[in-house]
């Protein structure tokens, strides 16, 4: 559970050990600016990248504010993969190509 929720997708890494002094920690990656997100982002998705994880990262633009709701809907509608109607890894493969895209643009337009 903890490994679905806390993806570095969604900006987390997780340390733990295990053991009687094991431990977990989650550990929020926060970058200086939008260009570093969007640089780090296209970093993770390359080669490919499943629709959840191509959902979690938008979520993720959206929460800095890196993105509208509006343009979230948009790219999310763009990278379904009743949209992206091919077979397993082409599909992954396309939706990277596709995001690294969505995002080399926004990277531009922020500069």
């Amino acid at each position: 559970m903890i490994n679905t929720r806390f993806t570095i997708e969604r900006g987390y890494i997780i340390e733990s050990t295990r053991g009687g002094g094991g431990y977990i920690r989650i550990f929020r990656i926060e970058h200086q600016d939008e260009v570093e997100l969007i640089d780090e982002i296209i970093k993770l998705i390359n080669p490919k990248v499943s629709q959840q994880g191509a959902i979690d990262v938008l979520d993720r633009l959206q929460e800095k504010k890196v993105i509208t709701v509006r343009e979230l809907n948009l790219m999310m509608s763009a990278l379904e993969r009743e949209t992206l109607a091919v077979m397993l890894p082409a599909r992954d493969e396309l939706r990277a190509r596709i995001l690294t895209a969505m995002l080399t643009t926004l990277k531009y337009m922020k500069e």
